[in-house]
């Protein structure tokens, strides 16, 4: 109902998809599998990725419930699940395989998230703990066979089984929770799953069809990483490899056993685990009771059609993979190329725009300023929904009707000087009535640093302006000029409104009493405005002198530069008159 819910949707779904490897921002995942094994199968298993899944879960009561988050989450869930594990058929290295599948799990647990049920919150929690259980087997099985066989290619693997049985016994167990077989975790996981999204309707029935299809190809990929490298005979290459010391194999067996146990003892986990989350996730108290032990009904049909799908692909693994290797060359983009391709039109965007701004001409960097500043004034005006009001002209005495007068006359004396002089002194003029009406308004500090910078402007610009050469192509065509006056009514107008916008809200005194009462007693001065600058604000004022010293510095810098002889000059210098090459330089 919040006019607010679509933007916070859109950033909440955007940080959570991108932080777990939803498609199409999936490819980041796999790419980052250059990492340790330990790391991987700690990151892709239980934490890192799973972040933008817990960040859905627990918005689910609040963002919950809509249109939008039951038809978009469980869209891009399923197309996730799907990319990933399509993906995942065509990778030959074990990291790559479970990488993809990691991918197309978070897809499972963001479809279910969005389905929204009771039902289907729960099949998430279930199999999120399962996930976390056998993917970080087969990711430390993975790291395993690569550190005693020397190769991750499941081409060049096999019968591994007699030389690393532990290892072998850890990761057969982790396949068969992936792929749904019971007495695992895994199996619990899936038939809650199909449970969820065994309702009447089209849309359950078509993501029930993928679900399938998904989970079939997750069985196939199990396997295929925890049977190919073990069975069959072993090649000659591979006579080496033998099991892993205590410490490597620990980590496997532990969670292969944890994924056994957490199954037969469903009631503990349910209780420990599983009702606990799901019922933070739900927002309201959730009993999970599923256990290990299959009921007959079209849950457990649609296990079996899985089951059967993923045993009739894994016999067919290679024609699979030679199928998809070349539907994606049929393809040739992907969503990690169309990033590339992104990148490079944002450097070639920056590039252009950079070229265009920052061409050394001082006009393109203060025309660049104002329009900015003009935006930005007249928009925030135009985003608070209402311009401030014009106030009723006050009577002026004829003193003050002669000084706006005078202020007037300057500026239009700017506008149409011919000459640099002209225009310097009208600018003052016009400055020097602006410190008059700072000082009939009560304001003789700021009127009297008004009279300085004026007078001090005045001078040196007169200075410093009349001696620069003033070519033909400097004066500006009309066209240019009407721009110039545009950007430059529409700055003022833009301050003219907000000043007037600020003067209309109800002023707080609380600051100006605190200044009035203190000034005296605290900072022993009767001139408040001073106290204020050199006291109260002391590291404020400190800052401006700071910025002062720093601009004199550069300045000099840059004089120092101008009568520095240049490099070419003193090369020459060298070979003219090497005897005083010293004195020259210097």
């Amino acid at each position: 109902e919040s006019p607010l819910y679509l933007a916070a949707f859109i950033l909440v779904l955007g940080g959570a998809f991108t932080k777990s490897a939803q498609f199409p921002l999936h490819f980041w995942l796999p790419n980052a599998m250059e990492a340790p094994t330990p790391v991987s199968a700690y990151l892709h298993s239980a934490t890192m990725v799973k972040a933008g899944v817990y960040l859905l879960m627990r918005m689910n009561p609040v963002m919950g419930e809509t249109a939008l988050w039951e038809t978009v989450l469980p869209l891009f869930g399923v197309a996730t699940l799907l990319a990933g594990t399509l993906l995942a058929i065509r990778q030959t290295d074990l990291k790559l395989m479970l990488a993809y599948t990691t991918v197309a799990s978070l897809g499972l647990l963001v479809m279910l998230t969005g389905f929204g049920s009771e039902k289907a919150i729960e099949a998430a929690v279930y199999y999120l703990i399962a996930h976390s259980l056998f993917k970080g087997t087969l990711f430390m099985v993975a790291g395993t066979i690569d550190h005693e066989a020397g190769t991750r290619d499941v081409r060049k693997l096999a019968g591994l089984r007699s030389a690393m049985p532990v290892t072998f016994a850890a990761a057969f167990l982790a396949a068969l929770s992936m792929g749904g077989l019971p007495p695992l975790f895994g199996f619990i996981a899936k038939e809650e799953i199909y449970y969820a999204l065994a309702i009447p309707g089209a849309w359950a029935i078509a993501l029930t069809v993928l679900a399938i299809i998904g989970n079939a190809l997750m069985l196939v990929i199990g396997f295929a990483v925890a049977l190919k490298p073990f069975l069959g005979d072993r090649r000659q290459e591979l006579h080496h490899a033998h099991e892993g010391p205590v410490l490597l194999i620990a980590g496997p067996v532990v969670l292969s056993v944890l994924g056994l146990v957490t199954a037969l003892a469903s009631g503990f986990s349910n209780h420990i685990l599983v009702s606990p989350m799901a019922s933070a996730v739900a927002g309201q108290a959730v009993e999970a009771k599923a256990s290990v032990i299959p009921h007959i009904g079209l849950p457990l049909l649609l296990s079996l059609v899985t089951i059967a799908l993923g045993m009739v692909v894994y016999l067919r693994l290679d024609q699979a993979r030679l199928g998809m290797a070349k539907l994606l060359w049929r393809i040739g983009w992907g969503p990690d190329h169309g990033f590339d391709q992104a990148m490079a039109g944002l450097v070639r965007a920056a590039t252009a725009i950079t070229r265009i701004i920052h061409n050394g001409r001082l006009e393109t960097y203060v025309t660049t300023v104002f329009v900015l500043l003009a935006f930005t004034l007249l928009g925030s005006l135009v985003m608070a929904g209402e311009l401030p009001a014009i106030p009723a002209m006050p009577q002026l005495a004829f003193y003050e009707w002669g000084i706006l007068a005078i202020a007037f006359a300057g500026l239009v004396a700017v506008i149409w000087a011919d000459n640099r002089l002209t225009a310097i002194v009208s600018l003052g003029i016009q400055g020097f009535a602006v410190a008059l009406i700072f000082m009939l308004f009560g304001a003789p500090d700021l009127s009297f640093t008004q009279f300085m910078v004026e007078t001090l402007s005045v001078v040196i610009l007169a200075l410093v302006m009349t001696r620069l050469t003033l070519h033909k192509s400097d004066h500006r065509p009309m066209r240019q000029r009407l721009v110039d006056a545009t950007i430059a009514l529409a700055c003022a107008g833009g301050f003219g409104l907000l000043l007037l916008s600020v003067t209309q809200v109800p002023f707080n005194t609380e600051l100006s009493d605190f200044f009035a009462e203190n000034s005296r007693v605290i900072a022993h001065g009767r001139n408040i405005v001073n106290v204020i600058i050199v006291d109260f604000r002391g590291l404020d004022t400190l800052g401006e002198i700071a910025v002062v010293m720093v601009t004199g510095l550069a300045i000099l810098a840059l004089i120092r530069i101008r009568h520095r002889p240049r490099t070419d000059d003193v090369e020459d210098l060298e070979m003219t008159v090497p005897t005083e090459r010293p004195e020259i330089v210097r």
